[in-house]
């Protein structure tokens, strides 16, 4: 689908921390993020705010900022109900609207209290049924005059070929820069890629390490994950925690130019943009500090 690559800027923001905040705090930090000059905005979606709502709050409170579901949860929706929400969102706000859509959880999946049970039904044809769904949903209303914009989560060469296939392009999570590469030569140039990028920012290595393996450890429990990390050839030993290596591929550690560093390494590779999610030890904190810090690199990739 034709938009334009560059809607969201080259540096954006991802995070959950706005879940576990009142929604006046999120609106005034949505407010000072669009005035730091970030390009985008990114939400994930787990057992907090519901995505396509979660937006809205984040679209009322900017007047410019694109704000992106990073992921609204298939599984969790009809797609009937996904694309009202969409459409919803794209008339009430032209252009600033990105639905991101992925979480399809596979046969062999750890169940999580509170999200979906597994899908035993393959996962690109459950995703490509599921966009088929979207776009045969009978609606009441005027159409916008083109398509919303749409990413998949992709990581494997299928679903990356998918996203390319069917939609404005792809959503990675826990990459690195190998397989932002790998992403951008199955999908071709004209896909859009959006990298999320784990950022562990402290003086102290230790302390930059030790908050990037525990966010390593929580998704121990996703296969597609794992999967993925087994396909860029990590071992067992470093999946399990063993060693630096897989932390150090996957996470930007130490200081604001170390950040700069892994973002330059990523849109080289062949992502368009790269969104920052900050990890603290206290990932219940809102990050303020660390996006104020941070927003000086805009300037440096847009």
């Amino acid at each position: 689908m034709k938009h334009d690559k560059a809607a969201l800027g080259r540096l954006g923001l991802w995070t959950f921390a706005f879940d576990g905040q009142p929604a006046g705090a999120v609106r005034e930090a949505a407010a000072e993020i669009e005035e730091l000059g970030y390009g985008g905005l990114w939400v994930g979606e787990g057992i907090g705010r519901e995505a396509t709502t979660h937006a809205q709050l984040l679209l009322s409170a900017t007047r410019t900022l694109p704000v992106a579901t990073g992921i609204a949860i298939m599984s969790e929706r009809t797609p009937r109900l996904m694309a009202a929400a969409e459409r919803t969102l794209n008339e009430a706000y032209p252009d600033r609207f990105v639905l991101g859509l992925g979480g399809h959880r596979a046969t062999g999946q750890a169940d999580v209290p509170g999200m979906p049970k597994a899908n035993t039904a393959p996962a690109v044809a459950t995703v490509g049924a599921y966009l088929d769904d979207m776009d045969a949903a009978v609606l009441i209303g005027t159409p916008p005059e083109r398509p919303g914009r749409r990413v998949l989560a992709a990581l494997g060469p299928r679903m990356l070929a998918l996203a390319a296939e069917r939609t404005w392009g792809a959503h990675t999570y826990l990459v690195t820069v190998d397989h932002t590469a790998q992403a951008r030569e199955t999908m071709g140039k004209d896909a859009y890629l959006s990298v999320a990028l784990s950022v562990s920012l402290a003086p102290d290595r230790a302390q930059a390490l030790a908050t990037a393996h525990a966010v390593a450890a929580a998704y121990r429990i996703a296969r597609h994950q794992m999967n993925n990390l087994r396909r860029l050839g990590f071992s067992e030993a470093e999946l399990d925690g063993r060693g630096d290596r897989l932390v150090e591929a996957l996470f930007a550690l130490g200081d604001v130019d170390a950040v700069a560093t892994r973002v330059r390494e990523h849109l080289d590779a062949g992502a368009d943009h790269v969104c920052l999610q900050v990890l603290t030890p206290d990932q219940d904190r809102m990050p303020l500090a660390e996006w104020r810090e941070l927003a000086g690199l805009v300037g440096e990739f847009d």
